[in-house]
């Protein structure tokens, strides 16, 4: 394959990809080095707003020689180019290799305007090396698609326009027009799994099997096609299973799918939440404690970021959950109070006239300033510790808070997070949900309105 057909595949890339500014990931080795170098050479591609960033990812002792190295490419090429350093966490538990990848991204992500492709130099070797890399940690057909040529990033979309090209016609074409690159010292260390691939195992495959990067595109653009398969289905059967709440899906209807869309729609409904993804033994276990579960139990299963809780119908997704100390409590004037762990803010506002019936949710009521009028009589703001009864206004019965919250469908984890008024011993409200006779009558007494802002119940 020539220099020629290199260009080529660009142009033919260019044409198809969307036709924003582009922003190539310059590190200063061959790959990206001949991509912005042919890059600049294709009109069309300058016309576009061409521009290059390099990261600065400062684990060697020569990284401002990189970044000097990558503006003098740059400048001979007269592509605008712009630098960054990142600090890349260590013993974060996902090895230096992601650390320092996932700090790249997040810097590069800060360089992207709107609609604007960020051009990446991966080829077919790397296909390769990822589509095995997968194979070894157990993915399914979305894993196995290896690197989509783009893919949605950031503020715009990640661009490649290299993945059919062996890495050998890129070094022909460093070759040809003298282009200088550095070499990253970390690609000789084969304790990276990566770099064991590349090093140690694709070289004895390709000595037997001499097809053997063919023979892995073939495999990867199969799984591709069938993960957007996949995924086509898995975005119909979410949208049929998920509750009003877009955090909650039906758990009995999701356990009757298929094998093939069950780990697929649980996936992209925490993807669509913007929650962590489990690895496959913790979807494992979460379909096992919702098969096994005794119907009385909750069932919760956790991993790092998220959590998946069951109450009667419905699976709820979550942040971790922060659960108030039993034991806290404060005096309280009417002045905005934020709960601890998360549990939102109160306040009392300024009201008019009394109202009647159970208090305004936050969301429907027209927020006035605080009032300012002299101290209200002091009140105590704690949670539920158990045993607390109310008779809410209106109601000829006092009704245990259990009763309360069990008819009102609130799950059984946030019912110790929502925060309890009190006057002398006797409970006003609970939360902005119930208040008391005596609640109401206390609160339109001093023409106040109780107001709980919490961001999200479920």
């Amino acid at each position: 394959m020539s220099e020629s057909a290199l260009i080529t595949v660009l142009r033919q890339a260019l044409a198809d990809a969307p036709g924003q500014a582009i922003v190539v990931a310059l590190s200063g080795g061959l790959d990206s080095s001949v991509l912005l170098h042919a890059l600049a050479s294709i009109p069309e591609a300058r016309a576009r707003g061409l521009r290059t960033v390099h990261v600065d990812h400062g684990l060697h002792a020569d990284s401002t020689r990189w970044v000097a190295h990558c503006r003098a490419l740059a400048q001979s090429l007269s592509v605008p180019f712009a630098s960054t350093a990142v600090a890349v966490t260590r013993g974060s538990g996902d090895g230096l290799e992601a650390a320092a990848r996932g700090a790249r991204y997040a810097a590069l992500a800060q360089h992207l305007g709107d609609g604007e492709l960020l051009a990446v130099a991966q080829h077919r070797d790397d296909q390769s090396e990822t589509v095995l890399l997968k194979l070894m940690r157990g993915a399914g057909p979305e894993g196995l698609g290896g690197m989509r040529v783009l893919r949605p990033f950031a503020q715009g979309q990640l661009w490649r326009p290299l993945l059919a090209l062996p890495r050998s016609v890129l070094r022909q074409y460093a070759e040809t027009h003298a282009i200088n690159w550095l070499d990253d010292p970390s690609n000789a260390d084969d304790t990276l799994s990566r770099n064991f691939l590349r090093h140690r195992i694709l070289p004895r495959l390709r000595e037997h099997w001499r097809e053997c990067d063919t023979a892995l595109t073939h495999s990867a653009q199969w799984n591709r096609s069938a993960a957007d398969f996949i995924l086509d289905h898995a975005r119909r059967a979410l949208a049929q299973l998920q509750g009003l709440d877009p955090a909650t899906l039906r758990w009995r209807e999701w356990l009757d799918l298929p094998e093939a869309l069950r780990d697929p729609v649980l996936r992209l409904w925490l993807r669509d939440l913007r929650l962590p993804e489990p690895t496959h033994a913790q979807a494992i276990e979460l379909q096992r404690q919702l098969r096994d579960g005794a119907a009385q139990s909750l069932p919760c299963v956790r991993w790092a970021g998220a959590e998946m809780r069951r109450y009667r119908d419905l699976l709820y997704a979550m942040p971790p959950l922060q659960i108030p100390h039993e034991e806290w409590q404060t005096n309280w004037h009417g002045e905005r109070l934020s709960l601890p762990a998360g549990c939102g803010d109160l306040a009392l506002l300024a009201d008019a006239a009394p109202h009647a019936g159970v208090a305004d949710s936050a969301a429907s009521v027209h927020v006035h300033e605080v009032m300012k009028n002299p101290p209200l009589p002091p009140l105590l703001v704690r949670f539920r510790r158990g045993g607390e009864s109310l008779k809410p206004r209106g109601n000829t019965h006092t009704r245990e808070l259990r009763l309360l919250f069990q008819e009102s469908g609130i799950a059984p984890w946030q019912r110790g997070r929502i925060p309890l008024v009190f006057h002398e011993k006797t409970l006003l409200a609970v939360g902005d949900l119930w208040l008391s006779d005596a609640g109401a009558e206390f609160f339109a007494a001093h023409q106040r309105r109780l107001i709980w802002q919490l961001a999200d119940l479920a």
